[in-house]
Protein backbone atom coordinates (compact mmCIF):
# COMPACT_ATOMS: atom_id res chain seq x y z
CA UNK A 1 0.00 0.00 0.00
CA UNK A 2 3.04 2.75 1.02
CA UNK A 3 4.44 1.21 -2.28
CA UNK A 4 1.37 2.75 -4.46
CA UNK A 5 1.08 5.77 -2.46
CA UNK A 6 5.28 6.44 -3.37
CA UNK A 7 3.83 5.45 -7.04
CA UNK A 8 1.14 7.93 -7.25
CA UNK A 9 3.30 10.62 -5.50
CA UNK A 10 5.46 10.32 -8.04
CA UNK A 11 3.46 10.45 -11.35
CA UNK A 12 1.88 13.57 -9.59
CA UNK A 13 4.91 15.19 -9.31
CA UNK A 14 6.04 14.57 -13.09
CA UNK A 15 2.71 15.33 -14.14
CA UNK A 16 3.08 19.45 -12.32
CA UNK A 17 6.21 19.62 -13.79
CA UNK A 18 5.10 18.64 -17.67
CA UNK A 19 1.87 21.05 -17.00
CA UNK A 20 5.08 23.82 -15.57
CA UNK A 21 7.24 23.13 -18.77
CA UNK A 22 3.65 23.63 -21.31
CA UNK A 23 2.68 26.62 -19.64
CA UNK A 24 6.30 28.03 -19.82
CA UNK A 25 6.16 27.27 -23.82
CA UNK A 26 2.92 28.50 -24.43
CA UNK A 27 4.12 32.19 -22.79
CA UNK A 28 7.71 31.47 -24.94
CA UNK A 29 6.11 30.91 -28.18
CA UNK A 30 2.83 32.37 -28.45
CA UNK A 31 2.77 34.97 -31.83
CA UNK A 32 2.35 38.55 -31.67
CA UNK A 33 -0.33 40.46 -32.64
CA UNK A 34 -1.33 39.68 -36.35
CA UNK A 35 -3.43 42.51 -36.89
CA UNK A 36 -2.35 44.89 -39.72
CA UNK A 37 -2.92 48.41 -40.87
CA UNK A 38 -3.40 49.07 -44.58
CA UNK A 39 -1.64 52.88 -44.40
CA UNK A 40 -2.39 55.32 -46.86
CA UNK A 41 -0.17 58.48 -46.82
CA UNK A 42 -1.50 61.92 -48.61
CA UNK A 43 0.75 65.69 -47.82
CA UNK A 44 -2.00 68.68 -48.55
CA UNK A 45 -4.82 66.44 -49.87
CA UNK A 46 -6.21 68.59 -53.10
CA UNK A 47 -3.77 70.96 -52.45
CA UNK A 48 -0.09 71.62 -53.39
CA UNK A 49 2.09 73.49 -51.04
CA UNK A 50 -0.78 75.45 -49.06
CA UNK A 51 0.52 78.70 -47.52
CA UNK A 52 0.95 79.03 -43.78
CA UNK A 53 1.73 75.51 -43.50
CA UNK A 54 1.09 71.78 -43.92
CA UNK A 55 -1.71 69.11 -43.47
CA UNK A 56 -0.71 65.30 -43.49
CA UNK A 57 -3.53 62.69 -43.82
CA UNK A 58 -2.51 59.26 -43.11
CA UNK A 59 -5.28 56.50 -43.77
CA UNK A 60 -5.28 53.51 -41.35
CA UNK A 61 -7.72 50.93 -42.82
CA UNK A 62 -8.05 47.89 -40.83
CA UNK A 63 -10.90 44.64 -41.42
CA UNK A 64 -14.22 46.71 -40.66
CA UNK A 65 -12.63 50.02 -39.71
CA UNK A 66 -10.58 53.29 -40.17
CA UNK A 67 -8.44 55.73 -38.35
CA UNK A 68 -7.51 58.94 -39.90
CA UNK A 69 -3.96 60.95 -38.68
CA UNK A 70 -3.99 64.19 -39.27
CA UNK A 71 -0.72 66.26 -38.61
CA UNK A 72 -0.94 70.00 -39.13
CA UNK A 73 1.09 73.21 -38.92
CA UNK A 74 -1.08 75.77 -39.40
CA UNK A 75 -0.95 77.15 -35.99
CA UNK A 76 0.23 75.44 -33.52
CA UNK A 77 1.27 71.84 -34.43
CA UNK A 78 -1.54 69.64 -34.01
CA UNK A 79 -2.36 65.62 -34.20
CA UNK A 80 -6.16 64.91 -34.57
CA UNK A 81 -7.35 61.20 -34.49
CA UNK A 82 -10.49 60.42 -35.68
CA UNK A 83 -11.80 56.79 -35.43
CA UNK A 84 -14.53 55.51 -37.92
CA UNK A 85 -16.50 52.12 -37.88
CA UNK A 86 -16.27 51.37 -41.90
CA UNK A 87 -13.53 51.36 -44.29
CA UNK A 88 -14.84 54.02 -46.79
CA UNK A 89 -14.18 56.45 -44.56
CA UNK A 90 -13.29 59.70 -46.69
CA UNK A 91 -11.41 63.08 -45.42
CA UNK A 92 -12.93 65.89 -47.00
CA UNK A 93 -11.15 69.67 -46.79
CA UNK A 94 -12.43 72.69 -48.14
CA UNK A 95 -8.98 74.29 -48.66
CA UNK A 96 -10.10 78.09 -49.06
CA UNK A 97 -12.30 77.91 -45.66
CA UNK A 98 -9.26 76.12 -43.99
CA UNK A 99 -6.88 78.58 -44.50
CA UNK A 100 -8.83 81.08 -43.22
CA UNK A 101 -8.82 79.44 -39.70
CA UNK A 102 -12.57 81.09 -38.49
CA UNK A 103 -14.63 78.49 -40.23
CA UNK A 104 -16.08 75.40 -38.46
CA UNK A 105 -16.71 72.39 -40.41
CA UNK A 106 -14.66 73.54 -42.97
CA UNK A 107 -12.74 69.92 -42.53
CA UNK A 108 -14.63 66.65 -42.61
CA UNK A 109 -14.21 63.21 -42.17
CA UNK A 110 -17.31 61.56 -44.20
CA UNK A 111 -19.63 59.95 -43.25
CA UNK A 112 -20.04 61.78 -40.29
CA UNK A 113 -22.23 59.14 -38.99
CA UNK A 114 -19.39 56.61 -38.93
CA UNK A 115 -17.40 58.73 -36.69
CA UNK A 116 -17.05 56.61 -33.14
CA UNK A 117 -14.45 58.77 -31.47
CA UNK A 118 -12.32 61.98 -32.18
CA UNK A 119 -9.30 63.51 -30.41
CA UNK A 120 -6.63 66.35 -30.90
CA UNK A 121 -3.45 67.07 -29.02
CA UNK A 122 -2.19 70.69 -29.46
CA UNK A 123 1.80 71.44 -28.78
CA UNK A 124 0.67 74.53 -27.64
CA UNK A 125 3.50 76.30 -25.98
CA UNK A 126 6.83 75.66 -24.50
CA UNK A 127 7.81 77.77 -21.16
CA UNK A 128 11.54 78.15 -20.13
CA UNK A 129 12.59 79.33 -16.56
CA UNK A 130 15.66 80.27 -14.40
CA UNK A 131 15.99 77.58 -12.10
CA UNK A 132 18.33 79.84 -9.74
CA UNK A 133 18.19 77.26 -6.48
CA UNK A 134 17.94 74.16 -8.30
CA UNK A 135 14.54 72.99 -6.83
CA UNK A 136 12.96 72.28 -10.45
CA UNK A 137 10.00 74.16 -9.89
CA UNK A 138 8.83 77.04 -12.11
CA UNK A 139 7.92 79.83 -9.89
CA UNK A 140 8.31 83.60 -10.42
CA UNK A 141 11.04 83.10 -12.81
CA UNK A 142 9.23 82.23 -15.66
CA UNK A 143 10.65 83.97 -19.39
CA UNK A 144 7.90 84.56 -21.79
CA UNK A 145 6.83 81.26 -23.24
CA UNK A 146 7.32 80.12 -27.03
CA UNK A 147 3.84 80.65 -28.16
CA UNK A 148 3.74 77.70 -30.78
CA UNK A 149 1.19 78.81 -33.10
CA UNK A 150 3.50 81.84 -33.76
CA UNK A 151 6.52 80.18 -34.57
CA UNK A 152 7.44 79.77 -38.32
CA UNK A 153 7.38 76.19 -39.09
CA UNK A 154 9.54 74.03 -42.28
CA UNK A 155 8.05 72.01 -44.92
CA UNK A 156 7.08 68.65 -43.33
CA UNK A 157 9.69 66.08 -44.29
CA UNK A 158 8.10 62.68 -45.27
CA UNK A 159 9.54 58.84 -45.38
CA UNK A 160 7.18 56.40 -45.30
CA UNK A 161 4.35 56.74 -43.00
CA UNK A 162 6.34 59.25 -40.76
CA UNK A 163 6.89 63.17 -41.06
CA UNK A 164 9.47 65.60 -39.59
CA UNK A 165 8.33 69.09 -38.75
CA UNK A 166 10.84 71.35 -37.17
CA UNK A 167 11.09 75.55 -36.71
CA UNK A 168 12.64 77.48 -39.18
CA UNK A 169 14.56 79.54 -36.25
CA UNK A 170 13.91 79.26 -32.51
CA UNK A 171 16.63 81.17 -30.61
CA UNK A 172 19.10 80.31 -32.80
CA UNK A 173 18.09 76.62 -32.63
CA UNK A 174 14.87 74.29 -33.47
CA UNK A 175 12.28 72.67 -31.92
CA UNK A 176 11.27 69.49 -34.01
CA UNK A 177 8.12 67.31 -33.67
CA UNK A 178 8.18 63.67 -35.77
CA UNK A 179 5.18 62.19 -35.99
CA UNK A 180 5.02 58.48 -36.53
CA UNK A 181 2.15 56.17 -37.40
CA UNK A 182 2.25 52.26 -36.94
CA UNK A 183 0.19 49.29 -38.84
CA UNK A 184 1.50 47.00 -36.11
CA UNK A 185 2.58 46.26 -32.99
CA UNK A 186 6.04 46.88 -32.66
CA UNK A 187 8.86 49.12 -31.52
CA UNK A 188 11.19 52.66 -32.42
CA UNK A 189 14.91 51.59 -31.68
CA UNK A 190 15.91 54.68 -29.80
CA UNK A 191 14.88 54.98 -26.29
CA UNK A 192 12.60 54.73 -24.30
CA UNK A 193 11.33 52.13 -27.48
CA UNK A 194 7.38 52.53 -26.46
CA UNK A 195 5.11 49.38 -27.28
CA UNK A 196 3.15 50.91 -29.99
CA UNK A 197 -0.03 49.05 -32.09
CA UNK A 198 -1.72 49.52 -34.92
CA UNK A 199 -4.45 51.99 -33.11
CA UNK A 200 -1.17 54.37 -32.29
CA UNK A 201 0.74 56.68 -33.49
CA UNK A 202 3.75 58.33 -32.11
CA UNK A 203 4.77 61.73 -31.30
CA UNK A 204 8.47 62.74 -30.52
CA UNK A 205 9.22 66.51 -29.11
CA UNK A 206 12.90 67.50 -29.20
CA UNK A 207 14.80 70.43 -28.75
CA UNK A 208 18.41 70.85 -30.26
CA UNK A 209 20.71 73.72 -30.14
CA UNK A 210 18.21 76.59 -28.62
CA UNK A 211 20.33 78.89 -26.79
CA UNK A 212 19.01 78.91 -22.83
CA UNK A 213 17.97 82.65 -22.17
CA UNK A 214 20.06 81.61 -18.10
CA UNK A 215 23.03 79.48 -17.12
CA UNK A 216 20.41 77.20 -15.35
CA UNK A 217 17.55 76.88 -17.63
CA UNK A 218 14.79 74.30 -17.13
CA UNK A 219 12.00 73.96 -19.52
CA UNK A 220 8.41 73.03 -19.72
CA UNK A 221 6.16 72.11 -22.55
CA UNK A 222 2.25 72.96 -22.80
CA UNK A 223 -0.11 69.84 -24.08
CA UNK A 224 -3.72 70.76 -25.04
CA UNK A 225 -6.33 67.55 -25.95
CA UNK A 226 -9.13 69.16 -27.64
CA UNK A 227 -12.26 67.09 -28.22
CA UNK A 228 -16.32 66.42 -27.70
CA UNK A 229 -17.47 63.41 -25.15
CA UNK A 230 -14.85 61.76 -23.07
CA UNK A 231 -12.43 64.76 -22.10
CA UNK A 232 -8.68 63.16 -21.49
CA UNK A 233 -9.63 64.95 -17.95
CA UNK A 234 -7.16 62.76 -15.79
CA UNK A 235 -3.90 61.00 -15.81
CA UNK A 236 -2.83 57.56 -13.77
CA UNK A 237 0.41 56.03 -13.39
CA UNK A 238 1.26 52.39 -13.94
CA UNK A 239 4.13 50.58 -12.71
CA UNK A 240 6.06 47.53 -13.52
CA UNK A 241 9.25 45.21 -12.66
CA UNK A 242 10.50 44.89 -16.20
CA UNK A 243 12.66 48.00 -17.62
CA UNK A 244 13.95 45.89 -20.19
CA UNK A 245 13.09 48.28 -23.05
CA UNK A 246 13.73 51.93 -21.07
CA UNK A 247 16.28 50.92 -18.76
CA UNK A 248 15.99 52.21 -15.09
CA UNK A 249 12.52 53.55 -16.33
CA UNK A 250 9.68 51.23 -13.70
CA UNK A 251 6.76 53.52 -14.76
CA UNK A 252 4.41 54.42 -17.71
CA UNK A 253 2.07 57.85 -17.40
CA UNK A 254 -1.60 57.23 -19.44
CA UNK A 255 -3.76 59.97 -19.94
CA UNK A 256 -7.06 59.20 -20.21
CA UNK A 257 -10.66 59.71 -19.56
CA UNK A 258 -11.57 58.85 -16.28
CA UNK A 259 -15.62 57.93 -17.69
CA UNK A 260 -16.09 53.95 -18.33
CA UNK A 261 -16.00 54.13 -21.67
CA UNK A 262 -13.15 53.12 -23.95
CA UNK A 263 -11.80 56.16 -26.60
CA UNK A 264 -8.40 56.86 -26.75
CA UNK A 265 -5.32 57.83 -25.08
CA UNK A 266 -1.80 59.34 -24.41
CA UNK A 267 0.69 57.70 -22.70
CA UNK A 268 4.46 58.14 -22.01
CA UNK A 269 7.04 56.91 -19.71
CA UNK A 270 8.26 59.55 -17.28
CA UNK A 271 11.80 60.81 -18.93
CA UNK A 272 13.46 62.56 -21.32
CA UNK A 273 16.89 62.22 -23.26
CA UNK A 274 19.53 64.95 -23.21
CA UNK A 275 21.15 63.36 -26.49
CA UNK A 276 20.19 62.70 -29.48
CA UNK A 277 21.65 58.94 -29.14
CA UNK A 278 21.64 58.91 -25.49
CA UNK A 279 23.72 56.49 -22.72
CA UNK A 280 21.82 55.55 -19.79
CA UNK A 281 23.38 58.62 -17.67
CA UNK A 282 21.77 61.12 -20.67
CA UNK A 283 18.13 59.98 -19.05
CA UNK A 284 16.61 62.93 -17.43
CA UNK A 285 13.46 62.42 -15.11
CA UNK A 286 10.09 64.58 -16.30
CA UNK A 287 6.95 65.62 -14.41
CA UNK A 288 3.41 65.89 -15.17
CA UNK A 289 0.89 68.61 -14.11
CA UNK A 290 -2.61 67.57 -13.30
CA UNK A 291 -4.92 67.92 -16.54
CA UNK A 292 -7.07 71.14 -16.16
CA UNK A 293 -9.64 73.11 -18.40
CA UNK A 294 -7.84 76.47 -19.91
CA UNK A 295 -9.38 79.66 -18.79
CA UNK A 296 -9.89 80.77 -22.53
CA UNK A 297 -11.02 77.31 -24.63
CA UNK A 298 -11.63 80.16 -27.47
CA UNK A 299 -8.04 81.22 -27.54
CA UNK A 300 -7.13 77.07 -28.02
CA UNK A 301 -9.54 76.67 -31.00
CA UNK A 302 -7.59 79.92 -32.36
CA UNK A 303 -4.23 78.37 -32.14
CA UNK A 304 -4.88 75.64 -34.27
CA UNK A 305 -6.25 75.61 -37.28
CA UNK A 306 -6.90 71.99 -37.51
CA UNK A 307 -8.88 72.42 -34.14
CA UNK A 308 -11.34 75.47 -35.56
CA UNK A 309 -11.70 73.49 -39.15
CA UNK A 310 -12.67 70.44 -37.43
CA UNK A 311 -14.86 71.05 -34.20
CA UNK A 312 -17.58 73.05 -33.50
CA UNK A 313 -17.14 73.51 -29.82
CA UNK A 314 -14.69 71.51 -28.22
CA UNK A 315 -14.02 70.40 -24.90
CA UNK A 316 -9.95 71.08 -23.75
CA UNK A 317 -7.95 69.32 -21.02
CA UNK A 318 -4.62 71.02 -20.58
CA UNK A 319 -1.16 70.04 -18.72
CA UNK A 320 2.63 70.56 -18.18
CA UNK A 321 5.16 68.27 -18.47
CA UNK A 322 8.50 69.46 -17.03
CA UNK A 323 12.05 68.19 -17.62
CA UNK A 324 14.43 68.00 -14.41
CA UNK A 325 14.54 67.60 -11.13
CA UNK A 326 16.30 69.16 -8.49
CA UNK A 327 20.06 67.90 -8.85
CA UNK A 328 19.78 67.03 -12.48
CA UNK A 329 22.00 68.40 -15.02
CA UNK A 330 20.47 71.73 -16.60
CA UNK A 331 19.25 72.13 -20.17
CA UNK A 332 22.68 74.31 -20.61
CA UNK A 333 24.73 70.71 -20.39
CA UNK A 334 24.30 69.50 -23.31
CA UNK A 335 21.43 71.64 -25.37
CA UNK A 336 19.19 68.86 -26.21
CA UNK A 337 15.83 67.59 -24.95
CA UNK A 338 13.71 64.92 -26.42
CA UNK A 339 10.60 63.43 -25.43
CA UNK A 340 8.31 60.91 -26.83
CA UNK A 341 4.60 60.41 -26.36
CA UNK A 342 2.18 57.98 -28.09
CA UNK A 343 -1.72 59.16 -29.04
CA UNK A 344 -3.83 56.29 -29.68
CA UNK A 345 -7.82 55.02 -29.28
CA UNK A 346 -8.74 51.74 -27.23
CA UNK A 347 -7.00 50.85 -23.99
CA UNK A 348 -2.95 51.59 -24.51
CA UNK A 349 -0.82 48.87 -25.04
CA UNK A 350 0.82 47.33 -22.17
CA UNK A 351 4.54 46.00 -21.74
CA UNK A 352 4.96 42.31 -21.04
CA UNK A 353 7.92 40.07 -20.52
CA UNK A 354 9.82 39.93 -23.63
CA UNK A 355 10.22 35.90 -25.35
CA UNK A 356 14.23 36.44 -24.20
CA UNK A 357 12.83 37.56 -20.04
CA UNK A 358 10.46 34.40 -20.23
CA UNK A 359 13.31 32.04 -21.34
CA UNK A 360 15.32 33.23 -19.01
CA UNK A 361 12.85 33.08 -15.81
CA UNK A 362 11.91 29.53 -17.52
CA UNK A 363 15.80 28.52 -17.29
CA UNK A 364 16.15 30.12 -13.70
CA UNK A 365 12.79 28.33 -12.47
CA UNK A 366 13.04 25.59 -14.25
CA UNK A 367 16.62 23.68 -13.33
CA UNK A 368 15.90 23.74 -9.34
CA UNK A 369 12.30 21.85 -10.57
CA UNK A 370 14.43 19.38 -13.07
CA UNK A 371 16.58 18.95 -9.83
CA UNK A 372 13.89 18.19 -7.40
CA UNK A 373 11.65 15.81 -9.85
CA UNK A 374 14.74 14.00 -11.00
CA UNK A 375 15.86 14.07 -7.28
CA UNK A 376 12.45 12.59 -6.22
CA UNK A 377 12.32 10.17 -8.28
CA UNK A 378 15.42 8.67 -8.12
CA UNK A 379 14.26 8.66 -4.15
CA UNK A 380 11.46 6.49 -5.28
CA UNK A 381 12.98 3.98 -7.47
CA UNK A 382 15.91 3.76 -4.32
CA UNK A 383 13.06 2.97 -1.76
CA UNK A 384 11.05 0.57 -4.43
CA UNK A 385 13.85 -1.39 -5.19
CA UNK A 386 15.64 -1.47 -1.04
CA UNK A 387 14.70 -4.47 0.68
CA UNK A 388 12.86 -4.77 4.19
CA UNK A 389 14.52 -5.57 7.13
CA UNK A 390 12.08 -8.31 7.67
CA UNK A 391 11.95 -9.74 4.44
CA UNK A 392 8.31 -8.39 3.51
CA UNK A 393 6.87 -5.53 2.86
CA UNK A 394 5.15 -3.59 5.40
CA UNK A 395 1.41 -3.36 5.39
CA UNK A 396 1.40 0.03 6.58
Amino acid sequence: MMAAVKTNSCRVSSLFFLFSVFSLSQSLFNGGETFRRKLEVVLNPGRLSPPGGDLLHVRAVGDNDTLHYLFCSQGAPTLLLVHTNTTNSTLKVDWDKFLERNVSGSLKVEPESSIVYSKAVVVSRLFEYDDVNDTAEATSDLFPPYDLQNVSWSRMNLSGSSALLCSSALNNGSLCLQLSVFAEEGRDQPWPRLLHTGNSSQLAVWLDGVLPRATRSRFLLELQAVGGANPLNSVEVKRSIDDEYSPSVFQVSQWMSNSSEVGGFVQWRPVAYRRSSPALEEVTPCRHSSPRRPSDEAAVSAASGLIKAFYDEPETFALNVSFGLSGEPFYNSTRFLRWTVLVGVGAPPMDTFSPLVLAIMAVGLGTPMILLLLGGVYVCIRKRAAPSAAGYDPIN
